[in-house]
């Protein structure tokens, strides 16, 4: 005996149309709203010919049927018509489940509906708003920059002409500013050139 491949395919699904339909597009809210409606009013009208059949002494026109799946689909149940054989009752709570997932379904659509709309206002005025500051930061930000090049480039050619103008004797009289004239040179700050004699 040998035993099954782990790499076999899946088996094909009962019904590819039904399952093309269903997976052609990416399944939304409203999408699955829709696709609920159409099987509610599918099993409505399915249910009131049933019934009809199944149960003629309570049901004997399709009039009296469809009025019964109406109410038993939306929960309202009057109680006015009400199935008494099994066949009947079977079909009853066909009708009430899927009753139940359709109002669960649409009010959840027109909540996420609303949520939805509600999130993309809240996005788009933050993000505007987070673009807008970020803007005026970035302008701030380049205007103090060229501002501490010019004073630095000023404070850089003020301790080099210090510095060439101090007594040397032999020795720097400000060892600090030759320092501070290198480092202001390295980071661009001034041009070295009037740093040096």
């Amino acid at each position: 005996m040998t035993a099954p491949e782990s790499s076999a395919a899946a088996p094909p699904p009962l019904h590819p149309r039904a399952a093309n339909v269903l997976t052609r597009k990416p399944l939304t809210v409203p999408r699955a709203a829709r696709i609920i409606a159409s099987v509610t009013v599918a099993v409505t009208v399915l249910a009131a010919v049933l019934i009809h059949f199944t149960d003629r002494q309570n049901f004997p026109n399709i009039g009296d049927s469809l009025w019964w799946a109406i109410q038993t689909v939306t929960t309202v149940g009057y109680g006015d018509l009400v199935p008494t054989s099994a066949a009947g009752r079977l079909v009853a709570a066909l009708v009430m489940l899927v009753g139940i997932g359709f109002l669960t379904v649409i009010t959840a659509a027109i909540t996420s509906t609303f949520i939805e709309t509600a999130r993309k206002r809240i996005e788009g005025n933050t993000s505007d708003t987070i673009s807008t500051k970020l803007d005026q930061i970035n302008a701030r930000l380049e205007t103090i920059e060229a501002e501490l090049k010019l004073a630095g480039s000023t404070i850089a050619m003020n301790l080099c002409r210090a510095s060439r103008e101090a007594p040397h004797h032999g020795r720097s009289a400000r060892p600090g500013i030759s320092t501070a004239c290198a480092q202001l040179s390295r980071v661009g700050l001034s041009s070295g050139r009037a740093c040096h004699p």
